[in-house]
């Protein structure tokens, strides 16, 4: 049995890491598994087998570089999850093209932003999601779109990007359909895209995803990928997978948990990805995992929760499914025991990681107790090391709290293009800084006991308080705003920001509420407003957000839950 002295850990393994590109794994698979059924996409009715899927990838890959993109270039996507999506994240990586995942709830600010901060040279994007209107909201930053030819955009907005590639069938000005790209891939680039494995190397960087910080801007965070083809490898070592498992995907593509843990662990083992829906519906993941005969299911807590809630969950047969990941937050005991009884979820796993870690550093095992799987976040993963540290920077004894830092083939190249942020995050020795507080038992079991910033998890998503302040600024009757995280049953947390409106000025909750809406993403919508005349300070003037919390858990008449 482990017995630490102190709270460092390292995941010693006989299994070694893949020294491979993603293509190159892609490549073995397809290779080893080619009539495994690859990608079932239901509400396409898309399904191919992994000979047909890695087909469609050199097609697309080669296209990509017949539309006149270089490898290096950014090329984002900015859509719900389907096929087409899929079949972008390992084209691009083929291509030795960055791909830049954009979230698909974010709107005007948040987009121009991100394809500008990474320099995007090209861009695949749906028609619309949901109330998102991505096409009308890029013609509003790019008007340019309208006049100009496919692939030779100039736009004065958006001066980086000069392809846009639109999914579905209509025709749009300025913009490539899907469909184009394979009539791009001809015989010279399919020849270049043979030489390109040659020459990509698995420590290059192949994706950025964005996650929020305190300075109000999102972080690029640059991934590679050795990064992100382990973890996802790893991942499936924790659910024991195999070549004859189907994961139910319904967690968003655009997240590490589903384009790492869910894309890139089943290419590694040959696994099936089933999609049940462009977003998540209970109901689609209940009718997806019976029919599909699907083995694993994702999700965050709030996801189970509405499953299992739904009113017709006992007709649906979940027999089929054995394991599965939970993660995003944590989840209770009731619930859990429901996962592993109800759904058939005996090897269900919870983990734990940030984007900046690719994204999961600790895992718990089918062969934990139940109990240590929802009052823990398991134990270190294969290859990564982690410590617990006080204020000082000194290693802690186990069991007590500090900071957690981790370090391994999983942390991030950096952030892009902001050495100092990077810096910040990434110590001299190679320690990433998650922000966390946490601790580590003598048995090596993590405990997630809070956070030293301020960050807010709502139903999955990390938002960060300062970034929604930043945007409120922008209100010509804001004042000053702070802005905290409420317990809520639903969602884990829920947003709540404190107003203090200049002098004279009048404004009510909805003339806030519609000053975000369409400006930011819906989920970092503040439901709860509160107008005040000042915050609880400290006697140095520090604003006191636990505070703030307490006094709006009193007046809202929320119960007090733990968050993580």
């Amino acid at each position: 049995m482990t017995d630490l002295s102190q709270s460092y850990v390292s995941g010693t393994s006989s299994v070694p890491l893949i020294g491979l590109t993603i293509g190159r794994q892609l490549d073995e698979t397809a290779a080893r598994y080619p009539e495994n059924d690859a990608l079932v996409v239901r509400h396409q009715g898309v399904r191919l087998t992994w000979s047909a899927f890695h087909d469609a990838v050199d097609t697309c890959a080669a296209g990509l570089l017949g539309l006149g993109l270089e490898p290096g270039e950014r090329l984002g996507i900015w859509s719900p999850n389907n096929s087409e999506w899929a079949i972008i994240q390992f084209a691009a990586a083929k291509a030795g093209l960055v791909l830049v995942n954009i979230n698909p709830a974010y709107r005007l600010s948040e987009l121009e932003y991100a394809l500008n901060k990474v320099e995007c040279a090209a861009l695949v994007t749906a028609e619309a999601f949901k109330s998102s209107r991505y096409l009308d909201m890029l013609n509003e930053l790019a008007p340019e779109l309208g006049q100009c030819a496919p692939g030779a955009l100039k736009s004065v907005t958006l001066p980086h990007l000069r392809t846009v590639i639109r999914l579905g069938e209509d025709a749009s000005p300025g913009m490539f359909n899907y469909s184009d790209i394979a009539t791009h891939a001809g015989t010279p680039q399919r020849q270049q895209l043979a030489a390109l494995a040659d020459v990509l190397q698995f420590d290059d960087p192949i994706n950025i995803q964005f996650t929020s910080g305190t300075t109000g801007f999102p972080k690029g965070a640059t991934l590679t990928h050795h990064n992100i083809l382990n973890n996802g490898y790893f991942n499936g070592q924790a659910l024991r997978l195999t070549d004859q498992d189907r994961v139910c995907i319904p967690v968003p593509l655009y997240h590490c948990f589903g384009m790492v843990m869910g894309n890139l662990m089943c290419a590694a083992y040959g696994a099936t990805m089933v999609y049940p829906g462009e977003g998540f519906d209970p109901q689609d993941v209940l009718q997806a995992v019976e029919e599909e005969q699907c083995t694993a299911l994702y999700g965050v807590p709030t996801m189970f929760i509405a499953e299992l809630d739904h009113p017709e969950f006992s007709t649906f047969d979940l027999s089929s499914l054995r394991a599965g990941t939970m993660a995003g937050s944590p989840c209770p005991i009731e619930i859990m025991k429901r996962v592993i009884a109800d759904m058939h979820m005996q090897d269900v796993t919870i983990a734990y990681g940030m984007t900046e870690t690719s994204p999961v550093s600790f895992q718990s095992s089918p062969d934990d107790s139940i109990e240590r799987r929802v009052s823990t976040v398991g134990r270190v993963h294969p290859h990564v090391e982690v410590k617990i540290v006080d204020e000082n920077g000194r290693i802690v004894a186990p069991g007590v709290t500090g900071e957690l830092l981790t370090r391994g083939y999983s942390v991030m190249r950096g952030y892009w293009n902001d050495p100092e942020k990077s810096s910040e995050a990434i110590d001299a020795s190679g320690w990433m800084h998650t922000g966390d507080l946490a601790t580590i038992d003598a048995a090596a079991y993590c405990n997630i006991v809070g956070r030293i910033k301020d960050m807010v998890i709502r139903g999955g998503e990390n938002v960060y308080p300062r970034e929604i302040e930043e945007f409120l600024y922008g209100h010509p009757k804001i004042l000053d705003v702070q802005v905290i995280g409420v317990p809520d049953e639903k969602y884990g947390e829920e947003l709540c920001a404190w107003i203090k409106l200049r002098d004279g000025e009048g404004a009510s909750a909805d003339d806030i509420k519609a000053f975000c809406k369409g400006q930011i993403a819906h989920f970092k919508v503040p439901r709860y407003i509160e107008f005040v005349d000042d915050f609880p300070m400290t006697v140095t003037g520090k604003i006191q957000k636990f505070v703030m919390r307490d006094q709006m858990i009193e007046k809202l008449g929320l119960g007090q839950q733990k968050t993580a």
